[in-house]
């Protein structure tokens, strides 16, 4: 939801609608990952996995947090986008 308005004014009445995500939250440690495209394909794979309910992709520090129903298999997804899951994040 864009808090500008048609004309190009804006608008701070605007309050975006936010979801609950409920699950088990995971943070990985994931090598290989350079750039803006290499995000967005960590976050279009892993979150076609079924049980993934939110991805978060963070580049520069290497890391990717999942929110899961239970047990994704997420190793597969990783290296079959071309990078590597090198563990869990602490």
């Amino acid at each position: 939801m864009s808090c500008c308005t048609p004309d190009g004014s804006c608008s701070t009445t605007a309050t975006p609608a936010t979801a609950a995500v409920e699950g088990v939250t995971t943070v990985y440690a994931v090598a290989g990952m350079t750039c803006g495209h290499c995000e967005a394909t960590l976050t279009r794979e892993i979150g076609a996995v079924d049980g993934v309910r939110s991805v978060e992709v963070d580049r520069a520090a290497g890391r990717v947090s999942v929110t899961t129903d239970g047990d994704a298999v997420l190793a597969k997804v990783v290296d079959e986008a071309g990078y590597e899951l090198t563990g869990r994040a602490s």
